[in-house]
C-alpha cells in the first residue's frame, strides 16, 4: 500500500546494511533465502541482491577500518504465510548447518531466530490470527 503524503508518492526503494564480509553474507542470501546477485564492486565492498518479490538489499563495507555492530535487537524479516512454511525452512537451515532456535508462537507470530553472517539476527515467521489477516488485506 502506498501512502500519498504531499505531492509525493514514496516507495521504499531498499535497504543497505554494513557488513564486515560482503562475500560470506551474500553467500548465506543466496544460499538460504534465494537472494540473486545483481551487481557487484571488487574488493568485498558492495554486493545488491534481489528477490523474487522485487526486494532490493545492499551489502557493503566500504569504510574497512571501522567496526560495525548492531544493537542486540537489530533484525530483518521473512514473512511466510503457514507455520507448516516456517518448520520447512527451519528443518531446511538446520540440514544445511546453521543453527536456528526451535520455532516459537509468540503474540501474533510463530516463527524463529538465526544470526547473519553480517553481524545481525534474521527472523522467520508467519504472522497469525488478526495480525496475517489484516496484513493480506494490505497487500492485497
Amino acid at each position: 500500500m502506498l501512502v500519498q503524503r504531499g505531492p509525493w508518492t514514496l516507495n521504499l526503494n531498499h535497504i543497505n546494511l554494513p557488513v564486515p564480509d560482503v562475500a560470506a553474507t551474500r553467500d548465506f542470501f543466496v544460499k538460504h533465502f534465494g537472494m540473486v546477485s545483481v551487481f557487484e564492486l571488487p574488493k568485498n565492498s558492495l554486493v545488491i541482491l534481489r528477490d523474487e518479490a522485487g526486494l532490493v538489499l545492499n551489502l557493503s563495507h566500504f569504510d574497512k577500518t571501522s567496526v560495525i555492530e548492531y544493537h542486540k535487537d537489530f533484525h530483518i524479516g521473512f514473512f511466510r504465510a503457514t507455520r507448516e512454511e516456517i518448520d520447512a525452512i527451519h528443518s531446511q537451515l538446520n540440514t544445511s548447518g546453521v543453527i536456528a532456535e526451535s520455532p516459537k508462537k509468540a503474540v501474533g507470530r510463530y516463527g524463529f531466530f538465526i544470526d547473519a553472517p553480517g553481524g545481525f539476527m534474521i527472523e522467520v515467521a508467519s504472522l497469525e490470527g488478526e495480525a496475517w489477516a489484516s496484513r493480506s488485506k494490505q497487500d492485497g
